[in-house]
This record gives structure tokens, sequence and C-alpha cells, in this order.
């Protein structure tokens, strides 16, 4: 649509009016807004396509987005999985400013501050069983090289220097780290960077269209899958074996959902040989399956969580491994001032992130946020499995506060329908989020029922067209 802009004169008494067409708009946008968009490159972006018609977002509050023209966009994905109480948290800013008036760095290489410490002692009181060790890292691939590299020195200080092995998963996604790449697997995030580490094995993935499509919930099929690990054991030896990492919930590789039985049979079989299992809670922490964490709603315990995302809201980069006191306590050997772990980061237990973190913990706190999630989790999954009638629909998959929409794809142009469809949702007041042909969901945990159905009206306006 075109618009006018009233100009004041510059000399005269008369002002100017000027006629500013779409294109004139876009380009006042770009560089007002973003002088030069090829300057950032942007990480998992196709940059060119991108930049040949930007989406920028310019605020945020509650449930909702507004991009640089002032548009109004909800929020479906929670930013990237992490804004779980939702934009615009006054108290979290607060804090944050007072904090950056108070004390803006501090290091936590052989002196501290209080707030990491405060930090811990508070997230000690959500995890669960007798994970009370916490080690702060600034990202979620942080947390996983972290834990990985925890695990192996574990092994190493109690005598078992032989168990170096690393067990991943089939479209596992674990950070951008090279342990992560390595552990995770997805292909495309691994191919373009080498050998990656070595001595690491991967478990089938348990995506099966065939036995578990439309799962509301935990599908019945696949529990089997897990005894693939006794397979890799019997292989390299369980003498070599450090530790198995999986998402409880595979989030960005298309939201594939643990079949009943299948977590535990993992951690039997890790108990059986003294592997550690560690669960990538990057995502599913912090309330998005209606519990404070994934290992709460599966009732499976590891021995090491990674978080990151919901930690802070999203709004300040924090990550996070939490260990079983046991593992913590094996390095608490030799002399008491010899340094127990070599690892960490110049920002590890950052001032501005603790501050963040503990006004994001009172919030979920006091407004009962994840059991909130849990409540509205069933409402939710029903709404989006209402949409399996439309024909470019092959498999719906829910639970928590999470789905998986999964569309055919085009011959000879995969992801290209999954992509139209987050054009079309974002031109539409809707943000998505897809991964090949597949569009996941994750909304903030402040979410109510008209905003589930007005997801699910777009959705189905959208779908439907293609």
């Amino acid at each position: 649509m075109n618009c006018l802009l009233v100009c004041p004169s510059q000399g005269g008494s008369e002002d100017r009016v000027l006629l500013i067409t779409p294109f004139i708009k876009a380009h006042l946008i770009s560089t007002t807004m973003n002088p030069n968009l090829n300057a950032f490159w942007m990480p998992f972006t196709a940059n060119r396509q991108f930049k040949a018609k930007p989406r920028l977002m310019a605020s945020a509050q509650g449930m909702y987005y507004k991009d640089v023209e002032g548009r109004e966009i909800l929020d479906g994905t929670a930013g990237l999985w992490c804004v779980n109480a939702g934009h615009g948290r006054s108290t979290i800013a607060e804090a944050v400013k007072n904090q950056i008036e108070t004390l803006d760095f501090a290091p936590t290489f052989q002196m501290g501050h209080p707030g990491p410490f405060e930090l811990a002692d508070r997230l000690t009181r959500i995890t669960p069983g007798d994970l009370n060790a916490i080690f702060f890292a600034n990202s979620g691939s942080e947390a996983v090289d972290t834990a990985l590299k925890i695990a192996i020195a574990y092994h190493r200080a109690k005598g078992d220097s032989t168990r170096t092995h690393l067990i991943g998963r089939e479209r596992g996604y674990h950070g951008t780290g090279f342990g992560g790449i390595s552990v995770g697997g997805i292909a495309t995030n691994r191919r373009g960077f080498g050998p990656l580490l070595s001595g690491v094995d991967h478990l089938p993935h348990t995506h099966n269209l065939e036995h578990n499509a439309y799962s509301h919930g935990q599908p019945e099929w696949g529990a089997h899958l897990a005894d693939d690990l006794e397979r890799i054991v019997t292989l390299h030896d369980a003498s070599t074996i450090a530790a198995v990492i999986v998402e409880p919930v595979a989030g960005s590789t298309g939201v594939l959902i643990p079949p009943k039985g299948y977590l535990e049979k993992l951690r039997s079989i890790c108990d059986k040989y003294g592997i550690l299992l560690i669960f990538d809670e990057v995502i599913t922490g912090f309330g998005r399956m209606g519990t404070p964490f994934a290992a709460d709603y599966f009732n499976v315990i590891p021995d090491l969580i990674c978080v990151a995302k919901g930690i802070t809201n999203g709004c300040v980069p924090m990550g996070a491994v939490f260990a079983k006191e046991s593992i913590r306590e094996a390095f608490m050997q030799g002399p008491e001032a010899a340094i127990e772990l070599f690892h960490g980061y110049t920002y590890s237990g950052h001032p501005l992130a603790c501050a963040a973190a503990l006004a994001t913990l009172d919030i979920y706190q006091n407004e009962n946020l994840f059991a909130k999630a849990a409540t509205i989790a069933p409402y939710w999954q029903d709404a989006l499995q209402s949409l399996k009638d439309i024909s470019c629909i092959i498999d719906i998959r829910t639970i928590g506060l999470i789905a998986g929409i999964e569309l055919e794809s085009i011959p000879g142009s995969p992801g290209a329908r999954a992509y139209k469809a987050l054009v079309n949702c974002f031109e539409q007041d809707l943000l998505i989020r897809t991964t090949g042909d597949i569009i996941a969901l994750s909304p903030p945990l402040i979410i109510e029922k008209e905003q589930i159905d007005r997801i699910v009206t777009r959705l189905r306006s959208v779908l439907s067209a293609l």
C-alpha cells in the first residue's frame, strides 16, 4: 500500500508531500534500521535469500514481536526455544540494569562474586535427584562440550582412563562446538568441518512414520531401539565408553519424541556398564514439558544435564551443566591447592547473566509457570493435532508445549515447502521455526487458549494453501 509522507519545507512556507511506495519504504527501513545488512554474516541462515527480503524484529512484549514496520507478530517459537516467560519482562531488565551499575564483570578463576553462588544454590532446589553440582557456561553448545569433558575427566579421575568413547544419536543436535557436532547426528551440521572428534559412535534415531505417525505424547513403538546401545558396547567394549548423550525430546531436528520405555532402557544399560548418561535439556529445560526438566517429566534421572536458553529467558547468554554430587566428588582428591578441573570460560557465571537468571527463576516461581504450562498443554496438543486433515501434512507430533508438523517434501526441493510456510506465516503475523520440511513450535509458557487458536487458524490457512 502506498502512503503519504509530509516533509517540512526548508525555505518556503509550504510543506512537501511525497508518495512513499513499498519499494521506497523498504529502502528507508533498510537504511535507517540496518545500514549494512551484508556486514552481518548470519548464523544458520540462507544469507543471500534473507537479505533480498529481510524479516527484522524491532521490539517485543509478552507473546508478541513487532517488526520494524510496527506490525505485531505472534511468537510461536519462544524466540528460539528460549523466551519461556514471554518477552519484555521488566523485572529481568531491572535486575540486569542494577547489576551492570553495581558490578559489570568479575572473574571466576581463583576468585568470584556472589551471583553464581546464589544462582547455583537456587538451581539445586529444582534440579532432579542429586544433580547438585552446577558448572556455568555461556550457551548450550558450551554446556555440551563441558559435559563431555567432565564425563571423560571423571572416568580418568577414577582411574578409568580408557573410557574416552562418546555415544550420540542420529538426528541429535547438541550445539555447534566440535564436541557437540561430533556427538550430534545432523549431517548438514557435520559434513563441512572435517573428521571431527575420534572415538564417537551413534545410536539410531527413534523417528518412524510407519509406526508412530501423529503421536499425541509418547509413541508406543520404539523402546527396543535403545537396545542398540548393547551392540555398540559389544563393538567398542564398555571399558572404553565414557558417556551417552541424548536429547530427551529432540528439538532442532524436528521434534522427535522418545517412545515409552526408551529413556528407561538407556538409563538401565548405562548403569549396567558404568557409562554416564547425559541429557541435553537446552530446549526441554525450564518448563517446556510442564515440569522443571524433562528428567522430571519422564522420571529418568541422568548423570549430567546440559541447560541454556530458558535459564535467563533468553535475554543474556548463559549455559550450565548439572552434575551428580558423586561426579564432582571424584575430582575433589589430591592436594587442596590443586585445580581439580582445568576447564572454564571467561564469562562463566557472568554477573549480568546471573542477575537475569535469578530474576527469571523468580518469575517461574511467582507465576507458577511450569504448572501453567502443564495445565494448558493438553489444549495445545489437541489444537495442533486438529490440523491432521490438511493434505500436505504427513505427521504431527506433540508433547508438553512442543509440536512438530512434518510436511510432504516437494520432489527435488527438500525444505522448500516448509520455508514457504515460514514466509507466509510471517506475512500473516505468526512466527514459526522450520527445519527441513518440519515446522517446530514451542510458544512461551504464558500462552493463552485464544493465542493457541490464533496459531492454529493461521497455520490452517497457510498450510491449506500449500
